[in-house]
């Protein structure tokens, strides 16, 4: 059933009905926009089944709208500019620059303003917040604002630049600082929610997607990780998962977060968030996820001969 609802996408992404969308907004409404059908289809692993035509204009729209900064105190936006419509946060472009990414476009060339992006707001522990203030005194980093940002430079396809390993490695450092989930400042769980195994992520963030950066991470820069670190979440998903095979715990973002709806008068409003068929088809709690089965088998194959101490 899966095949068909990814069918749908792809034919929705094709539509007039989406290239109205993206012409009054790349990223809005939630979720039923071009930018979440894309997002959700290269999480499924199936960003083949995005049409090239609907990539190129998400890049085009992407270029076209959006300042190529992070409003924050030190770089205000210019006058007249909304901060929820007119500018991304490292978490939406992180996701966003890895979907057109799998689907083939070469941003290094294209678009070399993302991953430029990234490098620059690396905070001093090793992370990023999509919180602006973070960035007035040099603040502490969030893990859900961090993980796209560190998926997307690892993820070149090409040996990385020292800078971008100096990116990745400090990073890492901050996930295995705080054990994938715990803060430092008193070793308690940064969020309970964290522990839970959600689909979509979209920019949501669980251990299982902390650990599989880690392991790709140790992989490709030839690193070994501390078992005190991981061992603990490694343990939970064995007991959880004997069999391997993923079972979706949370229904992620999706089931709770309001949106911004264009009116009748063509105002953005709050609003209720929508849904689509891919997307109820592949969050529900209990159903087993073969994206999810995927990843953690390659990272517990992976963590194998990485692990020490």
């Amino acid at each position: 059933m899966i095949e068909s609802w990814i069918a749908v996408s792809a034919s929705y992404l094709s539509s007039p009905k989406a290239k109205d969308s993206l012409a009054l907004d790349p990223y809005w409404p939630k979720w039923d926009s071009p930018w979440w059908h894309m997002t959700l289809l290269w999480e499924l692993g199936r960003a083949d089944a995005i049409p090239s035509e609907a990539a190129e204009a998400m890049l085009a729209a992407i270029e076209a709208k959006y300042v190529r900064f992070f409003p924050n105190p030190r770089e205000p936006l210019p006058p007249g500019k909304d901060g929820h419509r007119d500018a991304l946060c490292h978490c939406a472009l992180g996701n966003m620059y890895q979907a057109l990414s799998a689907r083939g476009l070469d941003l290094d060339a294209r678009a070399p303003w993302m991953r430029a992006w990234f490098l620059h707001y690396q905070l001093p522990d090793g992370g990023l917040n999509c919180d602006e203030k973070a960035y007035e005194t040099g603040g502490s980093s969030s893990v859900q604002s961090t993980m796209p940002a560190l998926e997307a430079v690892l993820a070149a396809g090409r040996p990385l630049t020292p800078v971008e390993e100096h990116f990745v490695d400090r990073g890492a450092e901050y996930l295995l600082e705080r054990r994938l989930a715990f803060r430092l400042r008193d070793a308690q769980l940064m969020d309970p929610s964290f522990l839970d195994i959600g689909f979509p992520r979209f920019y949501d963030y669980d251990i299982l997607r902390g650990l599989s950066f880690i392991a790709e991470w140790a992989r490709l820069r030839r690193r070994r990780v501390p078992r005190r670190a991981v061992n603990w979440v490694i343990e939970a998903l064995d007991e959880r998962f004997p069999d391997g095979r993923v079972k979706i715990e949370k229904p992620g973002l999706v089931a709770t977060e309001g949106s911004l709806l264009r009116d009748k008068e063509g105002n953005w409003i709050k609003g209720k968030s929508s849904s689509f068929p891919l997307l109820d088809s592949t969050r529900k709690p209990g159903i087993i996820s073969e994206a999810l089965t995927r990843s953690w088998s390659h990272t517990r194959k992976t963590l194998e001969s990485r692990l020490e101490g």
